[in-house]
């Protein structure tokens, strides 16, 4: 929906008369996007040696079970989706369920969320591209001025229109897509190392002690996929696009990490695939392509996990971009982060502040001697990955509650078993998340403690600053996470 700024109250108008381009974005734009956040080659390649590691053959239905959780989830959110209209996404969802003072917490919580989840991924930027120059060319170059031109690249990209990023994460998804559906082509024509099993579904195989930890990297993997809702002023026909985009998201991720995952099993057969993830997680999958498919198609996956990630930046970078945005509107933000570009009709302003702070993060972590990978992606991108499964829990408290305070046609199942289920289950994610988070971090107790807390206290925060707006602007307060005018 678009919104003009004579039709918004002053506190929450932009100084400028531009909007953003409504009509963009069709389901498969928004699919882009979503997935293009989750990263899946680099989950694949990065992440699920260790999901095998500590889970063993059966980690691949860890995704499954991830992947059937969320879509439980998106039960309630889409259909809450249809009644809100704000570009608040998840803080709007959860203040109209909850109350305000929650929601202004939640808004916090969401930019402190989205912005670790990527600047914290501009050290994995770094040290991927700088794995992928050794690899290739034997040559050790240094990881800052990468993350400063993954800075500006990403930056320059949420400054174009948003089809033309749609088109961007398009061609860069299809590719590492496309690399690891050729390992599986590969693996599967030859049977696999001791032809083919599906062992890894048995029960005996799935409820293993290792099957918590899998299931907290399950989880992560999926982390951004509930952004959809951030493009409703964005898409074409918001009401059917951005359930339509939720469900597939959520489906293809799902199903697509677990079919690779049981791929991976395949290619060194259920007796040894542990041991292999054992001796070289980092190389797991680049030894199963080489062995399957050829040294080139290694040297290829080295360059899409690059790819990959900068897709994961930019389509992180748009969502924050837009909750920025929201807020200006809201006159929770400075109302100059609020601007859109006349000529792209994206938030530019927003764009600009947000790659100013990956900027001073990643010069901070760098000035420390950190490294980009153990420190500046690991210790950035925990606190964001808890703070957005702390939203889709909130969230998911929040559809029941909102449904019992208004008439509506919607069934039971949608507004009342669907979320309590999802919160339920949720919770359970986060429990499991925390009581792994060294597995995610490799750092000291009190590093895991500090980085556990972060999004709780930042949460906390929005309290006192809702208490703040009602007494001091009480007119923002009032219109916060109201629904725009038509």
């Amino acid at each position: 929906m678009s919104v003009t700024t004579s039709e918004l109250p002053e506190e929450r108008a932009s100084t400028d008369t531009a909007t953003l381009r409504s009509g963009s974005l069709g389901t498969a734009d928004i699919v882009f996007f979503v997935v293009s956040a989750a990263a899946p080659l680099t989950v694949m390649a990065g992440v699920a040696p260790l999901a095998i590691l500590l889970g063993g053959i059966g980690a691949p239905v860890g995704y499954l079970l991830a992947g059937v959780t969320l879509a439980v989830f998106a039960v309630g959110f889409t259909t809450m989706s249809r009644h809100i209209t704000s570009g608040g996404a998840f803080y709007a969802f959860i203040t109209r369920g909850l109350g305000r003072p929650v929601g202004i917490g939640a808004a916090l919580l969401a930019l402190i969320g989205y912005n670790g989840m990527e600047i914290g991924v501009y050290g994995l930027l770094a040290s991927a591209t700088r794995d992928t120059v050794h690899s290739l060319f034997g040559t050790d170059v240094p990881w800052l001025p990468i993350a400063l031109a993954g800075l500006l690249l990403i930056g320059y990209g949420g400054f174009r229109s948003i089809d033309f990023g749609a088109k961007v994460l398009g061609v860069l998804l299809v590719a590492e897509t496309g690399i690891l559906v050729l390992l599986a082509g590969g693996v599967l024509l030859k049977g696999g190392a001791h032809g083919l099993s599906l062992a890894s579904l048995a029960p005996a195989h799935v409820f293993v002690p290792g099957t918590a930890a899998v299931l907290a990297f399950a989880f992560a993997a999926f982390t951004g996929f509930e952004s959809t809702v951030i493009y409703r002023r964005e898409a074409r026909d918001p009401e059917r696009t951005v359930p339509r985009a939720t469900y597939l998201a959520v489906a293809f991720l799902g199903l697509f990490y677990a079919f690779i995952v049981w791929v991976a099993v395949q290619a060194f057969g259920d007796d040894q695939v542990v041991a292999a993830a054992g001796k070289d997680p980092a190389g797991l999958f680049f030894t199963a392509i080489t062995t399957y498919v050829g040294g080139w198609a290694a040297d290829l996956m080295h360059v899409f996990i690059i790819t990959s990630v900068i897709a994961s930046l930019l389509a992180f970078h748009n969502a924050i971009n837009r909750y920025a945005l929201a807020l200006a509107e809201e006159g929770v933000l400075p109302r100059r982060l609020g601007r859109i570009h006349p000529r792209h009709r994206s938030p530019y302003v927003a764009g600009i502040a947000q790659t100013a702070l990956g900027t001073v993060v990643v010069l901070a972590f760098w000035a420390a001697d950190a490294d980009p990978y153990q420190q500046l992606l690991l210790w950035v991108n925990t606190p964001g990955m808890i703070g957005l499964l702390l939203l889709q829990l909130l969230a998911a408290i929040a559809v029941p509650c909102y449904f019992r305070r208004i008439g509506h046609r919607e069934g039971s199942l949608r507004t009342l078993v669907a979320p309590v289920v999802a919160a339920v289950l949720l919770a359970t994610a986060i429990v499991l998340v925390v009581g792994h988070i060294d597995l995610f971090t490799g750092a000291s107790p009190t590093v895991n403690t500090l980085l556990v807390v972060v999004s709780p206290v930042v949460f906390a925060l929005g309290l006192p600053l809702a208490w703040w707006l009602r007494r001091r602007r009480p007119e923002v307060y009032a219109a916060f996470a109201t629904e725009p005018a038509e």
